[in-house]
Parts: structure tokens; C-alpha cells; sequence
């Protein structure tokens, strides 16, 4: 049809449709009420983050319990975290902690951490599928919170989860709402200065991924005219398709790779993209490693107008948080200083910028860690205790919800489960927790999974 163009190029171009970040017609929305958040940061940190050398750490209890880490005093009297925090310490009097993250659900996934459900397990969440719960990104979108067309909606970096593996795992996407609820999955080539092995290096504590995020694109050295070229391709073929009538899904789908190339053309998007516009101090402040740019560009595209942004942390090599082995130099030597370094610079550049009281930082993980150390230095997987952490956005400042027990394994008051943290989410950016989405049978299906907002963290 148009000279040029080869039939791998227009395979090529129909690709565009896959990439997240576009919506089609919206259901009848379903808002509470003006909402105090317009945007949200969620920091992911896959694997599991080990709430006893963290955040919650029990100095009185014997050393195969409280591990090798000392406790400092924090801004908030009486309440301690660990050494590896000195920052976040000093800046704890702007942040809701909450100690006592706890459910069942015993795998390595955002699948709770995104939904808010935790009746899944490995076999069924590995991979994620069409018949997932949608994450909260995807509900957001599908009621109409961060609708624009020049950038989109909901982001997920530095890539897919389960992208150094060769998987997607479940958690983020739109599930039975349909990919069109899916997050534009930015794309990441992390490199450690020498070929990893990601299982003999799985625990490796000198390994530091660096990289940056990048805007998806289709293919190498693919320039803007081409794309544009390719567009003009695609409204060719859909204005020969309206004239057969084609069924309602095609039409949708065109919809789709019209948005998404105006994503990809988008001046707005790519600027928010590029790091280059950031000044050296402020790279070194959030850290040149893979997550503090993630972290750094987070900042950006809320500040350009996006509304949902995950930071999923994983990499081969010390870039996850599943400690079974080598816990306590993986977390010394990176782990704990970058989330550090990268959220304290988070919070004081939304501060400074005028953005934390309508934005929402959370950073939570899979679970938490095992009380007692493991023959091999590590704590294994404790979904029954663990924390998070809250900032900005509707939350009150300097306040801490909930104990465990003196050796860290189970909540003694306030537990709080993945859903009750989604119902607060949502609360705050205006979603009604008690809404409803249909699944793939038409079925009406709670988004927050008997889940309720956490009224004591509220502002």
C-alpha cells in the first residue's frame, strides 16, 4: 500500500497496540469524593523486605533474632530503625510507618502488594493472566482518574516484573478489565561492569545495577518519521476496515494504536523521559544506579502529569530483596543504602517542589522476613509480619501504626492486610473502596478484596 513498508514493518507497527498506558470508553465512574492525592508512587521492593533490619528492629532480642545491626533514634522519640537508615531516620516525622503489614499469601509477586488480594498462590500467580484481579493502577484508569492523551495514565518501571527472568509476573496489569487498562511498561538494559549469572550471582553483594528506564520503542535506530510513516500506514487500513464494519474489538484495538502513537510522539512523554535534564547534583543525590534513576524519573512523570507510578526493584545480582542467603552484606552494602538515599531525595524534592501534599509515596514489599537467621546468613519468606511506609498525599506525618511481638513475628495490635493498604490507596485518590469492576463473566467483583481504608493514617 504505501511504498517502503514491508509486512514485518506493519506486523511491526500493529505491536504498538500492546503498549500499555492507553484507554478505551470508560465505565460510569465511581469516585467518593474530591480526592486530597492526585498522583501515587508505589516502591515495590520484590523479594521481600526484612522489616527486623529495617524499620522494625528489636535491639533486646538474642542475636540470632535481631541480627548485626544496630537500632538508631529517628525524629519520632522512642521509635528506632536501623542503622542502614540514617536519612530516612531524620525524616520519619513526615511519614506514616505502619509495622504490621500481615496476610497469607506466600509469593513473589506485586499480585497482593498491587490488588489488595491474597488468596493466590504460586502455582496460580506465577504468571500473570487474563483472569488476574486488576491491579490498582488498572482500576484507577478504568474509572476514569489520569485520563490524558498525551502521556499515560499509569507507568510501571524500570520494566515489567518478572522481566530479569524472562516472565510477567502477575500484579500490575488490567486482568479482566482488559489490556487496555495494562501500564505503559517502560524498558531497562541494567549492566553490573561484568556478565552475570542470575543464579551463582543470585546473592551477590558487589553487584550494583546501572541503567535507566527508557520509553518503549519498537525497534533499534526506529526514528520518529518512521514512526509517524507508520501511523499514516494504520489509518490507511482502518479507514478500509470501517468500511467492511469490522466487529467492536478491532475498533478498540485502532483506538488503541492511535494512542499509542501518540504516546511514543508525544514531546511531553519524551521529555519527562529524559534524565538529561537533571542536573549532575540531583543524579548523584537520588543515586546513578538503575533504581534511584527509576526513582528520580518517578518524580518527573508525576510532575509532568501522571497519575499512577510503580518502581518494581528487581535485577539479577543484589538488586531484589529475597534474602535467604547473604542478608545482612546484601542489605549493608546496597539494599538499604539506595532505598535511603533515593526515597529521603523522593520526599525533600516533592517537598521542595510543592508536590508531597497531593502526591502519595508507599513503599511496601512481597512480606516480610523470618525472625531467626538461617544457616546461610539469611532470613527466609514471613508473610505475617512486615511494613510500610506512607508520605504525602493525605497522610498524617510522623505517625506509627501498629507492634509486633518482641522477636518481629506477628502483629500484637492493628494488622493490617494488603487490602486494607489498596482501600486506603484508593480512598485517597478519590476511588470509592467499596466499588465494584466487573470480571470476565460480567460478575461484580470488590476492588479492595473486603479490604478497608486505615483511618488511623489518615490526615
Amino acid at each position: 500500500m504505501c511504498a517502503g513498508i514491508t509486512r514485518r514493518e506493519l506486523l511491526q507497527a500493529g505491536s504498538l497496540a500492546f503498549l500499555g498506558g492507553v484507554t478505551a470508553s470508560q465505565p460510569v465512574r465511581a469516585l467518593s469524593r474530591q480526592p486530597r492525592t492526585k498522583a501515587v508512587i508505589l516502591i515495590d521492593l520484590f523479594g521481600g523486605p526484612s522489616h527486623l533490619d529495617m524499620f522494625d528492629p528489636k535491639p533486646q532480642a538474642p542475636v540470632e533474632i535481631r541480627g548485626e545491626f544496630k537500632a538508631i533514634p529517628t525524629a519520632l522519640p522512642g521509635i528506632q530503625v536501623s542503622e542502614l537508615l540514617p536519612r530516612l531516620a531524620r525524616q520519619l516525622d513526615r511519614v506514616s510507618l505502619i509495622r504490621t503489614l500481615s496476610h497469607g499469601y506466600n509469593s513473589h509477586n506485586p499480585y497482593a502488594v498491587m490488588t489488595g488480594f491474597t488468596g493466590g498462590n504460586d502455582r496460580e500467580n506465577y504468571f500473570a493472566k487474563s483472569t488476574d484481579h486488576p491491579g490498582m493502577g488498572a482500576v484507577c484508569q478504568y474509572f476514569g482518574i489520569g485520563r490524558r492523551h498525551d502521556l499515560p495514565g499509569y507507568v510501571c518501571l524500570p520494566a515489567y516484573p518478572g522481566y530479569s527472568q524472562g516472565l510477567r509476573r502477575a500484579g500490575p496489569y488490567g486482568g479482566y478489565l482488559g489490556q487496555q487498562y495494562d501500564p505503559l511498561f517502560s524498558t531497562c538494559d541494567p549492566n553490573w561492569g561484568r556478565p552475570v549469572d542470575g543464579n551463582k550471582d543470585f546473592y551477590d553483594h558487589t553487584l550494583v545495577p546501572r541503567g535507566e528506564p527508557r520509553l518503549p520503542t519498537l525497534s533499534p535506530g526506529l526514528t520518529l518519521n518512521a514512526l509517524d510513516q507508520r501511523r499514516s500506514l494504520l489509518e490507511q487500513m482502518e479507514h478500509l476496515a470501517s468500511k467492511q464494519e469490522r466487529a467492536r474489538p478491532e475498533r478498540v484495538m485502532g483506538q488503541r494504536q492511535r494512542e499509542a502513537f501518540d504516546l511514543l510522539l508525544s514531546p511531553k512523554a519524551r521529555q519527562a523521559f529524559d534524565l538529561e535534564h537533571e542536573s549532575d547534583r540531583v543524579r548523584e543525590r537520588y543515586g546513578r544506579d538503575l533504581f534511584g534513576a527509576s526513582v528520580l524519573l518517578s518524580r518527573r512523570l508525576v510532575e509532568a502529569g501522571v497519575s499512577f507510578v510503580m518502581i518494581h526493584t528487581e535485577a539479577k545480582g543484589n538488586g531484589h530483596w529475597d534474602t535467604h542467603e547473604n542478608n545482612f552484606k546484601m542489605l549493608r552494602h546496597f539494599l538499604c543504602p539506595y532505598l535511603d538515599r533515593s526515597v529521603s531525595a523522593l520526599l525533600e524534592d516533592l517537598q521542595q517542589r510543592g508536590l508531597l501534599e497531593t502526591t502519595l509515596v508507599a513503599v511496601m514489599g512481597d512480606m516480610g522476613r523470618t525472625p531467626r537467621i538461617n544457616g546461610k546468613a539469611g532470613r527466609d519468606h514471613w508473610p505475617q509480619c512486615g511494613f510500610c511506609l506512607l508520605a504525602g498525599g493525605g497522610v498524617k506525618a510522623g505517625y506509627v501504626l501498629g507492634r509486633s511481638d518482641k522477636n518481629g513475628a506477628y502483629p500484637t495490635d492493628h494488622p493490617v492486610s494488603p487490602g486494607d493498604l489498596v482501600a486506603t490507596i484508593y480512598h485517597l485518590v478519590g476511588v470509592d473502596p467499596e466499588a465494584t469492576v466487573p470480571d470476565q463473566t460480567g460478575r461484580p467483583i470488590p476492588i479492595c478484596h473486603g479490604g478497608v481504608p486505615l483511618w488511623h493514617v489518615l490526615a
